[in-house]
């Protein structure tokens, strides 16, 4: 099969392109045709040793991919053979991501893509919407809830607008630029504020009618801190998601409400009930046809080092590698 691999650390030039054996499928995993692989900001960072040193000879990047089923090994009903799905965790704690023409992968991971649904849409499901899930949903349900997630056109915040909006929560949406405010508006989002033009915090109130917010998705609790310990009401949550422009807050974890939960969301090492609740309402929300992607560069297996140094670099809308025809 065609593969990208790296062998050590570094930046983008040490990944490589070429042949290596196809991979067969253990017991209780499946072997996956690669159509499409998603490119995620985790997957640069571990190449590049930022988030953890390699652990293996060799390393096929992406943990996000879709594909079809071509195999399953023992364990694994004979029936998924030609099935379309979705993966997530691919390469974590394992060698072999979605960088390839085929990967071997735990039959739990692999998970069915409805028939409406595009490769291209689900080659971004696995980091953003799960991460985006798991900050919603992680302290139960958000009906009749306001929820503010700070930069709303990323791929984590695209969906998070949508899961807050499809949970029954009103959403208010930080951006930088127009452009960006069109992107959140699009996702779903009630209110858009550009943080470089208003007062965030002044303009919430006014949104709520002084009210505040029960949850914040954050992307950047550091820069946008003194915000959300202003805005959040009493027994609120800021999920973090990303360290964002420096590790912490430069002032002190204090808020102006009581009985707050700060919740430092990862999705790789989400407790395995939380996986399965995002898996399970991803899966149904795209059956009915309730999700839409975020849509951005696309390059060729063989072009898998720009697609990284594209996420790298900020690319907006989710970069997509196109492995082989559907």
């Amino acid at each position: 099969m065609k593969a990208v691999w790296y062998e050590r650390n570094g930046d983008a030039d040490i990944l490589e392109y070429g042949d290596m054996p196809d991979p067969e499928p253990g017991p209780g995993e499946v072997l996956v045709r690669i159509v499409t692989s998603g490119v995620n900001p985790s997957d640069w960072k571990r190449r590049q040793g930022l988030t953890n040193l390699i652990d293996f000879p060799r390393v096929i990047p992406n943990q996000d991919g879709a594909g079809v089923i071509e195999a399953v090994g023992s364990g694994v009903d004979q029936s998924r053979a030609g099935e379309r799905v979705w993966l997530f965790e691919s390469q974590f704690r394992r060698p072999f991501g979605t960088g390839a023409e085929y990967t071997a992968q735990p039959s739990g991971h692999a998970v069915r893509l409805p028939d409406n649904a595009d490769f291209a849409a689900a080659a971004g499901l696995g980091v953003p919407a799960m991460t985006a899930h798991r900050c919603v949903f992680s302290d139960g349900p958000v009906t009749g809830k306001t929820v503010l997630v700070p930069g709303g056109a990323g791929a984590v915040g695209h969906y998070a607008i949508q899961l807050a909006k499809l949970g029954g929560a009103a959403v208010i949406s930080t951006v930088s630029s127009d452009e960006k405010a069109q992107i959140a508006l699009a996702a779903g989002t009630d209110h858009t504020i550009n943080y470089r033009e208003e007062d965030v915090a002044e303009k919430i109130f006014d949104l709520t009618g002084g009210a505040g917010v029960e949850i914040v998705v954050e992307v950047d609790m550091a820069a946008n801190f003194s915000v959300s310990q202003q805005v959040l009401k009493s027994s609120g949550v800021l999920a973090v998601y990303a360290a964002g422009s420096s590790q912490g807050p430069a002032v002190p974890l204090k808020f102006n409400s009581t009985n707050v939960t700060v919740r430092m969301v990862l999705v790789y090492d989400m407790p395995e009930v939380a996986k399965a609740a995002a898996v399970a309402d991803i899966t149904n929300w795209l059956e009915q046809g309730k999700l839409t992607s975020f849509a951005g560069p696309h390059f060729p297996l063989e072009r898998l080092k720009d697609a990284h140094l594209a996420v790298e670099n900020g690319a907006v809308g989710k970069v997509v590698v196109d492995v082989s025809d559907e």
